[in-house]
């Protein structure tokens, strides 16, 4: 079976696993939070590994940097979105923080992966 690029990626690894992370968090949330946080944290926890895979499939740096920047907005909503559901007593305080050093690991891969994308950027442009 074809292994794509994006499969490769340390940060897409991780990013899948806080997906699934999040999934399982908000199985306990307040079924009236279905359509809402419910919703809102999932979705946003995909969009950070969905913006990844696909920003590996493009050709130009600039435009594969763009979605990492993308994935890397989406994973502050994540934290955002966490961060409420806390104040709320929807999870805990351990749970908040072991999700939270997941966040930051992600957050300076992703840093690292544009960085890197806009320095090479630059020199092309030299």
């Amino acid at each position: 079976m074809y292994t794509y690029s994006f499969e490769k990626l340390e940060v897409w690894k991780l990013s899948k696993v806080l997906a699934v992370k999040i999934y399982s968090l908000t199985n306990s949330f307040p079924t009236g939070e279905k359509y809402g946080m419910i919703s809102q944290l999932r979705r946003a926890s995909v969009s950070v590994s969905s913006n990844i895979a696909e920003g590996s499939s493009r050709t130009s740096k600039k435009e594969q940097a763009h979605f990492y920047t993308m994935a890397y907005g989406s994973l502050i909503e994540v934290l955002n979105q966490l961060l409420i559901s806390f104040e709320l007593k929807w999870i805990k305080e351990a749970d908040l923080n072991d999700v939270r050093i997941e966040i930051e690991c992600l957050s300076r891969q992703l840093n690292s992966l544009r960085n890197y994308l806009f320095k090479s950027i630059d020199k092309d442009r030299k």
